[in-house]
């Protein structure tokens, strides 16, 4: 098999040729990120966000981190860092998964069928077992507001400016309003 690093280059290599926008941090090959689009006919279709990878070494033995820059409402994803709950990356990664399959397959199956019972995000969780109809109505909202093509370039030049790290670089420009747009509390 190949070395780390050369089957790093080739994953992003396929992901870039691909109909993603891959759009490299700091001029390096470990950190970029991906334009993703909602799935259709889900109540994310039409929404655009920006997704940061952040490649470790020892990829693809070591899973990526993904995290999303742009807000997003869903139970399994935290909306301040934007980081992800899904077990395929977080806990049964293989390196026989390739990148293409984190945003062909596990960010669009994650949307698509949502785990209450798992959050990240109690009170997206809450409402989607509550009512459904109202979850569904607050995830186009957050489509609506902070899921347009211009929301997701605007989280990245944001960002490219500042040099952040760690959580910092998902949560850049999320503090605005967020008591305009906060849940309800779990009772």
């Amino acid at each position: 098999m190949s070395s780390p690093s050369k089957r790093r280059d080739m994953d992003v290599m396929k992901l870039m040729m691909s109909d993603y926008t891959v759009e490299p941090i700091n001029d390096g090959i470990n950190e970029f990120n991906v334009e993703f689009h909602g799935p259709k006919e889900s109540p994310y279709e039409g929404g655009v966000w920006k997704v940061r990878v952040e490649l470790p070494d020892a990829y693809p033995y070591k899973s990526p981190s993904i995290g999303f820059i742009n807000k997003i409402f869903h139970p399994n994803v935290d909306e301040l860092s934007g980081s992800v709950c899904l077990d395929v990356i977080n806990q049964s990664w293989s390196p026989m998964f390739d990148l293409l399959n984190v945003f062909e397959v596990f960010l669009p199956q994650l949307l698509l069928y949502p785990n209450p019972s798992d959050p990240l995000n109690g009170d997206a969780a809450s409402l989607m077992m509550k009512d459904k109809a109202e979850y569904d109505k607050k995830v186009k909202e957050y489509c609506d507001r902070y899921a347009k093509k211009q929301d997701a370039d605007n989280s990245v030049s944001d960002e490219s400016d500042d040099e952040v790290s760690g959580n910092e670089a998902y949560s850049d420009g999320r503090s605005e309003s967020e008591d305009e747009v906060a849940g309800h509390a779990d009772p």
